[in-house]
């Protein structure tokens, strides 16, 4: 079993995009709006804020209490748009389940949805981006390869869809619940994004499978991916590990984007406010 090393991709990029910043005298900026208090979206904005500090990325953050009312949220978010020194404006998910995800990431200005969330977004998902490198990593031939996504959202299924398509792979998905996991051993690449802790077995899977483990979770104190590594490590050709896999990539491409975001609107001005219906 071959491991890809996502850190040391991610070390590659936030090192070239430390000497863009320092060598442009850029001064790119992310806000991230966090609201509530689940431990693992702390530590998510906690380890965007140092990263991006570290390469020259100023990082605020807006913690939010579980009991601000939605038009607050949406206020902060009209105030982030005007900003003409904000590039990127991020909302750290899961939201409490009293607010609308949708509502509030739809009044985000297209030109700093850094996420890659809006239909409209001119900016590819980190996560998205993060999974290709890791594939393209491994450097197999895709052309006849049969690829699988497991997924919890259909919004992430839809994107990743369109972004595999553009690169001619063909890419079949399952959404959470999996009815079928059987239907695993037909497929060469298995991607996961689905949270659910070590739920993929090695039993599930193909022989040489490329293995790409996007889902994180806590069991028994420790941090794990969706696929059990003790029982495929023999079995599968690569995989990507949880940690060390598809987070750090994700993050070295969110701060790729702010960096992108900002010099766009440096060369086009500031972005127009986005007036959505509250």
């Amino acid at each position: 079993m071959k491991i890809i090393n996502g850190k040391k991709i991610a070390d590659k990029i936030l090192s070239e995009l430390k000497k863009e910043i320092k060598d442009k005298k850029l001064k790119p900026r992310l806000d991230v709006i966090l609201i509530g208090d689940n431990p693992a979206s702390q530590l998510y904005v906690k380890i965007k804020e140092r990263t991006g500090q570290r390469i020259g990325i100023k990082v605020e953050k807006h913690i939010l209490s579980n009991e601000i009312k939605e038009k607050e949220i949406l206020k902060l978010i009209d105030s982030l748009n005007d900003n003409c020194k904000i590039d990127g404006i991020l909302i750290q998910l899961p939201l409490p389940q009293a607010f609308s995800t949708d509502k509030i990431i739809r009044r985000i200005n297209v030109k700093k949805d850094v996420d890659g969330f809006l239909k409209e977004t001119k900016f590819i998902s980190p996560f998205i981006l993060a999974i290709h490198e890791a594939i393209k990593e491994t450097k197999e031939k895709l052309e006849n390869k049969k690829i699988i996504a497991l997924v919890n959202s259909n919004i992430f299924k839809n994107k990743l869809i369109k972004f595999f398509n553009r690169k001619n792979l063909k890419l079949k998905t399952a959404l959470w619940p999996i009815d079928d996991y059987s239907q695993l051993k037909d497929f060469d690449i298995i991607i996961t994004a689905l949270g659910q802790p070590e739920i993929i077995k090695g039993s599930m899977i193909k022989e040489k499978s490329i293995l790409i483990d996007g889902g994180v979770s806590k069991k028994d104190n420790k941090v794990v991916g969706d696929i059990d590594r003790e029982s495929v490590e023999n079995k599968v050709k690569w995989i990507s590990p949880v940690p060390g896999g598809i987070g750090p990539l994700t993050v070295a491409f969110l701060l790729r984007n702010v960096v992108l975001a900002h010099k766009i609107l440096r060369n086009q001005g500031h972005a127009s406010k986005v007036f959505l219906k509250v």
